[in-house]
């Protein structure tokens, strides 16, 4: 059965920095972050396909925000550099079991399996 567990959040001031980690369990076509604000729809943060590591990410973290792999350790990382108020979200980690040929990476729908989310705080 597939799972997605995240870690690493936490409270931070603007301008610092914040690793996350998602540790999974299972075979996944890619694994994604998303995030979520108050009362909002979750938003794409970035996403890396699990064979070759190719990774999209969103326009908002793009050139602050960095996703990876580790194959052995079976975690996807997301390292957020430059933090801003802003970026105060819930952040959840997915996973897509198949490539899905109607929606891309950067949608919620084709992932089919999600983390409990871990909570980032940016303080000004």
């Amino acid at each position: 059965q597939e799972q997605l567990v995240e870690s690493g959040g936490g409270m931070v001031q603007a301008g610092g920095s914040l690793r996350l980690a998602c540790s999974i369990s299972g075979n996944f076509y890619q694994v994604g972050w998303f995030r979520q604000f108050p009362g909002k729809e979750r938003d794409f943060v970035a996403a890396i396909r699990w064979t070759d590591a190719y990774t999209h990410y969103g326009n908002s973290v793009e050139d602050r925000f960095i996703i990876s792999r580790d194959i052995a350790r079976m975690t996807v990382y997301l390292q957020m550099d430059s933090l801003k108020p802003e970026d105060t979200a819930l952040y959840y980690c997915a996973g897509q079991t198949r490539y899905s040929f109607d929606f891309s990476a950067s949608s919620p729908t084709p992932y089919d399996a999600w983390g409990q989310g871990t909570q980032v705080t940016v303080s000004s």
